[in-house]
């Protein structure tokens, strides 16, 4: 158990050489209400500040990576002033939680993914999908729209606008064809890939993986110049710190690296 992560009802956490699996735990369809919300910050910051966590896998228990956010908590304009501000801080606290945790997480998107629940997948750094799997945002099914700023950052402009104004299901063989996805494997070996990839994260110098999220996370917005100036910055901050040293010690002398994190 990893500290701080006792009590929790809508996943399970385990940790195994460095890698942190997150399973959403909340049958039928893995819904995300207030307390899916509220345990998905506590984890994902949790795991941001444990040191034995490098890399992390996202996934589903069950048929649905995650069916979206349970409307049937959704506040009631007439009689719950206040209540949308309420709730949609703690929403975007539940994506902003996974998009800003230090460590790479691998989402393993192994059934449906729709509404919140696609968001969620695309609020990680690398999507690894089921071929039966779907990302699918349905707000305009229920004359909603949301969910736009973030399916733009995964799919290009003619994907997105398809994906948002449809509501269609894009399965796991498109996802790949659209560049959306990095894998797209059969369901009995999803997790098996994802953690491959996750290892393979968790095997590099932590202080740099970290440095290299915290690039893509920043300089996002950033115009070319000042993108590469800020990701130049964190060279010179690495090039001082003991596990860059040792990196490029192991690599000239063909050997595996010793990281201690500092």
């Amino acid at each position: 158990m990893i500290p701080g992560l006792d009590g929790l009802e809508r996943f399970r956490v385990a940790l195994e050489e460095h890698v942190a699996t997150v399973t959403i735990t909340a049958p039928p369809v893995n819904a995300q209400d207030r307390r899916f919300r509220e345990e998905i910050v506590r984890v994902f910051d949790v795991l941001h500040d444990t040191a034995d966590v490098r890399a992390v896998v996202l996934t589903g228990e069950g048929r649905a990576f995650s069916a979206g956010a349970d409307l049937r908590e959704r506040p009631n304009l007439a009689e719950e002033p206040g209540g949308y501000p309420r709730h949609n801080r703690l929403v975007r606290a539940s994506f902003d939680a996974v998009m800003e945790c230090g460590k790479p997480i691998v989402a393993a998107v192994n059934g449906a993914a729709i509404g919140a629940g696609c968001v969620l997948a695309l609020c990680c750094d690398i999507l690894v999908v089921a071929e039966e799997a779907f990302l699918s945002m349905t707000e305009v099914d229920v004359g909603l729209a949301g969910g736009v700023r973030h399916v733009m950052r995964f799919f290009g402009q003619s994907d997105a606008r398809l994906m948002i104004l449809t509501a269609r299901r894009i399965t796991g063989p498109e996802l790949l064809r659209m560049n959306a996805a990095s894998l797209c494997v059969p369901k009995d070996r999803l997790l098996e890939e994802a953690t491959a990839i996750a290892r393979q994260i968790a095997a590099k110098a932590p202080l740099a993986v970290q440095a290299a999220k915290r690039s893509f996370n920043l300089t996002e917005e950033m115009p070319l110049r000042d993108g590469y100036r800020y990701e130049q910055s964190q060279t010179v901050a690495l090039a001082r710190t003991d596990d860059t040293r040792e990196a490029q010690r192991a690599f000239a002398e063909k050997r595996k690296p010793t990281f201690q994190g500092r």
